[in-house]
């Protein structure tokens, strides 16, 4: 793809597809936002990590999944950085 064709996509994508998908981007992000806020308050102090990472991630999805339950996505990929959490969390326990 051109950047045209990636400009386009992307205007399609944010314009109509995440829309009808996932609700307002700025009600999704607040959500998001809150959610990374509170892993923040509650993890142990310190530059973040991979792991950290991973559980922001399934944050993110959550708040996705949210506004739009029955989009499948959303719980593949919260399974998923589960899933990495998971064995990042215990690669050095």
């Amino acid at each position: 793809m051109n950047r045209v064709e990636f400009l386009d996509t992307a205007k399609d994508c944010i314009t109509r597809d995440r829309a009808a998908t996932h609700g307002k981007a700025e009600q999704n992000f607040d959500a998001i936002a809150r959610g990374w806020d509170w892993w923040l308050s509650i993890r142990n102090a310190g530059p973040l990590t991979a792991y950290d990472t991973a559980m922001m991630m399934v944050i993110f999805k959550a708040a996705r999944g949210a506004t739009n339950a029955s989009h499948a996505d959303n719980m593949v990929d919260l399974v998923g950085y589960g899933a990495l959490a998971g064995e990042l969390g215990t690669e050095d326990a």
